[in-house]
Parts: C-alpha cells; sequence; structure tokens
C-alpha cells in the first residue's frame, strides 16, 4: 500500500511505500535500544547543561501492563477501564 509524499510547497507528489511505525509500544523499545548501541560511546549533556553522561550508560525502563487501569475521559467527569 503506497501513501502519498507531498514535496516542493505541495507542487509535487509521489507514491511511497509505508515504512514500519516505530515510535510507541514494543516496536520504538527496539529502535531505541539500536539507536542506544549505535551511539554507545557518545555523551548526553543533562541538568541544564551543565553535566553529561555516556548514552551506553543510561539503564532501559521495563514497560508495565496497561489492562486494568482507568483512563479519565471528558475533560476528567469520565472514566473507562482499559481491557
Amino acid at each position: 500500500m503506497g501513501i502519498v509524499r507531498v514535496g516542493g510547497r505541495g507542487t509535487s507528489r509521489r507514491v511511497a511505500e509505508k515504512e514500519e511505525d516505530n515510535w510507541a509500544g514494543a516496536a520504538y523499545k527496539k529502535h531505541q535500544e539500536a539507536k542506544k548501541a549505535k551511539s554507545a560511546d557518545k555523551y548526553i549533556t543533562v541538568g541544564r547543561g551543565t553535566g553529561k553522561i555516556k548514552f551506553g550508560d543510561i539503564s532501559s525502563t521495563p514497560t508495565k501492563s496497561t489492562k486494568g487501569l482507568w483512563v479519565s475521559s471528558g475533560r476528567g467527569t469520565g472514566r473507562r477501564k482499559l481491557s
């Protein structure tokens, strides 16, 4: 399935293949770990730019299931339970 990509201030269009989404969930976790492994010896600034730590030294956070949690809706007036 192709998607339309627009370029040049909307004057040109091309159909391209859709890449796999990697911005959320387990796919993002894999993408994040690959990026971390590739740049393990680079530094990241922390604390308003006053300190730096190695990218590879950052530990990964565990993900938890959201099953059974409540989510609010409608300006906080309603709620529903995730299944």
